[in-house]
């Protein structure tokens, strides 16, 4: 392979048209909203705030923020998932480690885990990448429910008209 040549103009932006079929980007300036509106319920204290919804390659990126205290979920996931925590701590009941504030991490592909936020977190915040879906399961790993990119864009839909963004709103989010 040849080596990569300097580029004499880096400051210079590409001067060709990008492909007609490339999206749009998505930036959003404040992921952590002021607006309470824009985090959608997930359960009680659990709200998630969609920042990109991949109904094309079946994944998703949210911040997840939890306010309370216990047993969030028991889930499963066929594909990997990424996370970096924003605020607060976390861990799984089935490790020994924590996810702390400022750390990464990297969950398998199959693996089964139980996420608990301590006691003594007021406030919880994870940017996650989930690839696929998540099957949440009781103890013995017999399913008691799915989520997909298509349920968050549902749960999304169904709250911004609720709350008087409109069901459009999701929009913005979804490649």
């Amino acid at each position: 392979m040849p080596p990569i040549r300097k580029d004499p103009n880096p400051r210079m932006p590409y001067q060709h048209a990008n492909p007609v079929e490339a999206l749009s980007d998505i930036v959003i300036p404040n992921a952590i909203p002021e607006d309470e509106r824009i985090w959608v319920p997930q359960g009680e204290n659990v709200w998630f705030r969609p920042l990109c919804l991949n109904r094309s390659q079946g994944y998703w990126m949210n911040l997840l923020r939890v306010r309370k205290s216990g047993v969030l979920s028991r889930h499963r996931h066929p594909q990997a998932v990424h996370g970096f925590v924003l605020k607060g701590r976390w861990h799984y009941l089935e490790h020994d480690w924590v996810a702390e504030e400022g750390g990464y991490v990297f969950e398998p592909p199959g693996e089964t885990h139980t996420l608990v936020v301590p006691d003594d977190v007021e406030e919880m915040i994870t940017f996650f990448q989930v690839n696929g879906i998540m099957v949440y399961v009781d103890a013995y790993g017999d399913p008691l429910g799915i989520e997909d990119v298509f349920t968050k864009i549902d749960l999304c839909r169904a709250h911004y008209t609720a709350v008087g963004l409109g069901a459009d709103y999701v929009e913005q989010f979804i490649r």
